[in-house]
């Protein structure tokens, strides 16, 4: 399925869901959008950390406390 189809398709559930099960709809959305961020930010975070290693080293140290 394409992503078109796949919104077409949630769309058409969205219709057929019940007014009252609407607040545990935006719930669940809101939890999976949360659930990405949090994903995004430890791959950025773990990228980061990795990064760091490469100027943890004696040669730029020393470098660096010169200047």
């Amino acid at each position: 399925m394409d992503v078109n189809t796949n919104k077409e398709r949630i769309l058409e559930l969205i219709e057929d869901i019940p007014e009252k099960d609407m607040t545990e709809i935006i719930d669940f959305i809101g939890y999976l959008k949360m659930k990405r961020e949090k994903e995004e930010y430890r791959d950025l975070l773990q990228a980061s950390e990795s990064s760091m290693d490469f100027w943890d080293n004696k040669i730029d140290d020393e470098v660096w406390n010169d200047a």
